[in-house]
C-alpha cells in the first residue's frame, strides 16, 4: 500500500471544512525523502506545512488553489 499524504485537520469546530493546497513545493513525480518539506495548505488565513510520511515518488492528487477537505488524501508515495 501506498503511504498518503493527508491534508491535515486545522480547524476543531469544522474539521472536515475545505481548505486549499497553496503551494507545492515538490513536483508531480519528483523523488522526495521522510519528512522532506512538500508543499503548504491553507484554511481560512491559516496555513500549515505538510512533510513528507516517508521515501518515495511523489503523485498529487490535488491541484495548487484547488479546494478539498481537511482530512482528504492529497498526494501519495509510489
Amino acid at each position: 500500500m501506498n503511504p498518503e499524504v493527508i491534508f491535515p485537520v486545522m480547524s476543531q469546530d469544522d474539521p472536515t471544512g475545505e481548505g486549499v493546497v497553496g503551494t507545492w513545493f515538490a513536483l508531480d513525480g519528483e523523488t522526495v525523502s521522510k519528512g522532506q518539506l512538500i508543499a503548504e495548505v491553507q484554511v481560512d488565513k491559516v496555513s500549515a506545512d505538510v512533510y513528507a510520511p516517508a521515501d518515495g515518488v511523489l503523485r498529487h492528487r490535488v491541484a495548487e488553489e484547488a479546494a478539498t477537505n481537511q482530512g482528504a488524501v492529497i498526494a501519495v508515495l509510489e
